[in-house]
């Protein structure tokens, strides 16, 4: 038997609907069913960071008409693996993170951070005010606070210091520990549970409104050099288009009043700028620490 026309009308239609029609089109990134993933390492206060982050998140989405997901990491290698594995698209890495994820899964670099007008900042050295060191040299057989394995200003740079004066990292203390931010090696040292650390110039100021004492209490021995600040990064083939609108975004977040606010509470920022060469000298601090990329972990040093 013949078909009818009626069923070679309902054929033909049939084969005119485009393949996956009815079971919808997947959304696309930046929507705001499938928002960007944007990244912030806990170098700070835990709480501020993340309200901080999500505040840039709204602006940017004011002016990027982009929609943003944000989280705070664990740790600062947390966030080169979650890029890595793309499940992050933007990160605010820290120097010595961005450094390692460039190596490890060619990352690209969008802004670098200006602080005081400046892409550059140092690390620092500092110690219990009463504990009565006042050198490097003094430091053997005390206690000390990193702040990360993957800190730049927190322990790559004041490790190569303690070098440079002929002095052995892994051999100078009593006892090492890693104490996850700036914010808690200030801390620690007030506290009395470690003599001395390491943190970014001048940390103490993270806590001084909580804490006035902490000038007093906590005293500044030595500097590292200088250091290119911290980066905000895009993951592996993540589409030129959006990294082209992300960057525009920030920058033109960083010259406004709310934006300024946000950013410089957020991480101290002042503003936003390119550039990658910055930080050859990072990577000839790992190849002299003989760091490897997979090497570092958040741990006790040994």
């Amino acid at each position: 038997m013949k078909p009818t026309l009626g069923w070679r009308v309902w054929l033909l239609a049939l084969l005119m609907i485009p393949v996956g029609a009815g079971a919808g089109q997947a959304a696309a990134l930046g929507s705001a069913d499938r928002p960007l993933h944007m990244m912030f390492v806990p170098s700070g206060e835990a709480q501020v960071i993340l309200q901080g982050g999500e505040d840039i998140a709204r602006l940017l989405k004011k002016f990027t008409g982009l929609h943003f997901k944000t989280s705070i990491a664990t740790s600062y290698a947390a966030v080169i693996e979650a890029m890595g594995a793309g499940k992050v698209d933007i990160g605010w890495l820290a120097t010595f993170a961005y450094v390692l994820a460039r190596e490890k899964y060619d990352v690209d670099l969008l802004l670098i951070v200006v602080r005081f007008g400046s892409p550059f900042y140092r690390g620092q050295i500092v110690v219990r005010a009463d504990s009565g060191i006042t050198t490097l040299e003094d430091l053997q057989g005390k206690r000390f606070a990193y702040v990360d394995p993957v800190s730049t200003s927190g322990h790559l740079y004041p490790k190569t210091l303690l070098m440079a004066k002929g002095l052995d990292p892994d051999r100078l203390f009593a006892h090492a520990v890693f104490a996850g931010s700036h914010n808690a090696v200030i801390l620690s040292i007030m506290k009395g549970e470690v003599d001395a650390g390491a943190t970014y110039d001048d940390a103490r100021a993270a806590i001084a409104k909580d804490f006035p004492e902490v000038y007093d209490r906590v005293r500044v021995i030595a500097y590292t050099k200088e250091i290119p600040n911290d980066t905000v990064t895009a993951r592996k083939n993540l589409d030129p288009e959006l990294k082209k609108r992300i960057k525009e975004g920030l920058q033109h977040l960083a010259k406004t009043p709310e934006g300024s606010r946000l950013l410089k509470r957020l991480y101290g920022i002042s503003g936003l700028m390119d550039f990658d060469a910055f930080f050859d000298p990072v990577r000839q601090a790992r190849r002299l620490l003989k760091l490897a990329p997979d090497s570092l972990k958040s741990r006790k040093a040994p």
